[in-house]
């Protein structure tokens, strides 16, 4: 089941799987499955291993813009 407080709609993928396994620079799964049509049986969602986007400033700033 996947968590609501993070969406319904996570695309699965093996880098946030608590099923992976990462050897030899190539993810698998514990589980012997794998992603077909964007499902799979054995996907369990862990936000932990998730790596969040970076964010870019867009624009001109000084210092003084960030001084309270």
């Amino acid at each position: 089941m996947k968590n609501k407080l993070f969406g319904k709609n996570i695309v699965p993928d093996c880098a946030y799987c608590d099923n992976a396994i990462f050897e030899n620079g190539v993810f698998g799964c514990k589980k012997g499955k794998h992603i077909e049509n964007a499902k799979c049986r054995a996907f369990d969602y862990n936000p932990l291993l998730r790596v969040p986007r970076s964010v870019t400033l867009r624009g001109t700033y000084t210092i003084e813009d960030f001084k309270l």
